[in-house]
Parts: C-alpha cells; sequence; structure tokens
C-alpha cells in the first residue's frame, strides 16, 4: 500500500474527502517525525512505538579499493510492534 492507496483507505472508512485525509495522514506523519527530531518515543498502544536509534562513528571499508573510510555517527528511526498488531498479524484464518 502507497500513500496514495491509503488517503483512499482512510477516506472511505472515516466518509471525509481525499484531500481531509490526506491532511489527517501528513499531520500525524508531521507529528512522528517532529517528536523522533526531538529524540522523543511515539508510542500508539496496540500499534507499535517509534523510537530514534545512534549509531556510533565507526571504521568500514571501500569494497572496490580495499581503502579504509570512516563512517560518521548517524541516527536513525526503528519501529517495535505493539502486541495487537502482532497477533492480527499472526493471526490464522
Amino acid at each position: 500500500m502507497n500513500k496514495l492507496e491509503l488517503v483512499e483507505h482512510v477516506a472511505n472508512e472515516t466518509e471525509c474527502s481525499k484531500a481531509a485525509a490526506a491532511a489527517a495522514i501528513d499531520a500525524v506523519i508531521d507529528g512522528i517525525t517532529t517528536a523522533l527530531k526531538k529524540g522523543d518515543e511515539v508510542r500508539l498502544v496496540g500499534f507499535g512505538t517509534f523510537s530514534v536509534k545512534k549509531r556510533a562513528a565507526g571504521k568500514g571499508r571501500n569494497p572496490a579499493t580495499g581503502e579504509e573510510i570512516k563512517i560518521p555517527a548517524s541516527k536513525s528511526a526503528r519501529f517495535k510492534p505493539g502486541q495487537t498488531l502482532k497477533t492480527a498479524l499472526n493471526k490464522t484464518k
């Protein structure tokens, strides 16, 4: 499912316009992004938790030349699914 399909799904489920659904989805994504930029966690009970993981700087090798390179420290977003989501995904029909 891509964003356009998600907008369509939300619009159908909530009986609102696609423009309103798109604005709501954009607001949710912006809120999650803003919280993660601050270093906060975003917990959606039953769905999961978004958090930021810090990765330390390190050394690597260029596979083409074998030359050692420095890999800078970075941050990445993580998602840990909640129990309700895990159960829904593993439910047998």
